[in-house]
């Protein structure tokens, strides 16, 4: 029997407007009709066996709300985020805001400077000549414009014709004090040891007035806003982990955030793997 998740139900009920309602809700009935989740303590999340659960497909767009050319590649991000092209992959996406627009006329309250250099460790990777806002990044393969339809599902398209590398799962997390305790396990060839393991803390939707700049007078809703991004280990023999997460300043514990983990090969290379829980 199929149940739906605290993260799910969340996603939904935490809904701005009609359009985003609708879109989310297709999302839960795909997962819902796909998902063999049982619902997940508040406090402590243990993830059930792994042979249920689909592959993931990590979509990152950097962004910013300063940049009037995002708000479509942000709709297009809440649009796929949480679906499953075919049967048994899912796709989770990162909402990444940069900084370098933020003296432009707006701030963006969910930039961070991790973010920009992230994305310019892809711009090196891909040999751009300069990175730019909207961006999107599949399983880091494939790299477009973020509001490129087409772009999008050819590159999903791809990376449904491959296998994870590495099979790795988020086995519990707990809140304790000021940090989050996450045990995982993640197993792989030993030509993989030495990739690199990152934890995204990110809230399910967000939604921002903009005041000022190319913006200006706009109400901007996102999905999957990532609030930290930090590389927390190595891919080893030893197969399972614990580590210890500490929690950006502005992140509360409260329902509405998600815990995303993801290997990626060193070099802002391939995603190997991934997994993702409600907090």
């Amino acid at each position: 029997m199929a149940f739906v998740t605290p993260y799910i139900f969340s996603r939904l009920m935490g809904s701005f407007d009609a359009e985003i309602y609708m879109a989310q809700l297709a999302r839960v009935i795909a997962m819902v009709l796909m998902s063999n989740i049982v619902p997940l303590s508040a406090q402590v999340v243990t993830k059930p066996d792994s042979t249920s659960r689909p592959r993931i497909i990590l979509v990152e767009l950097f962004t910013s709300e300063g940049c009037s050319s995002c708000p479509p590649a942000d709709k297009l991000l809440r649009e796929i985020d949480g679906t499953e092209p075919v049967a048994g992959q899912l796709i989770v996406g990162i909402s990444e805001h940069v900084t370098y627009w933020n003296s432009l006329g707006w701030s963006d309250p969910f930039s961070s400077s991790t973010y920009t250099d992230r994305q310019n460790g892809y711009g090196t990777r891909f040999g751009l000549e300069s990175v730019y806002t909207p961006q999107m990044v599949v399983n880091g393969t494939e790299q477009f414009v973020g509001s490129d339809r087409n772009s999008l599902t050819n590159a999903i398209r791809k990376e449904q014709n491959r296998t994870a590398t590495v099979d790795l799962h988020i086995l519990s997390s707990s809140f304790s004090g000021g940090a989050l305790t996450v045990n995982f396990s993640a197993m792989a060839d030993a030509s993989l040891h030495g990739a690199d393991i990152f934890a995204v803390l990110a809230d399910d939707a967000d939604q921002s007035t903009v005041l000022n700049g190319e913006n200006a007078g706009r109400t901007l809703s996102h999905v999957a806003v990532a609030r930290s991004i930090v590389h927390v280990a190595k891919l080893r023999a030893v197969a399972q982990q614990t580590v210890e997460i500490a929690l950006p300043a502005s992140f509360h514990k409260t329902p509405g955030h998600h815990l995303i983990l993801f290997a990626q090969a060193p070099g802002s290379g391939r995603v190997l793997g991934a997994d993702f829980t409600p907090l």
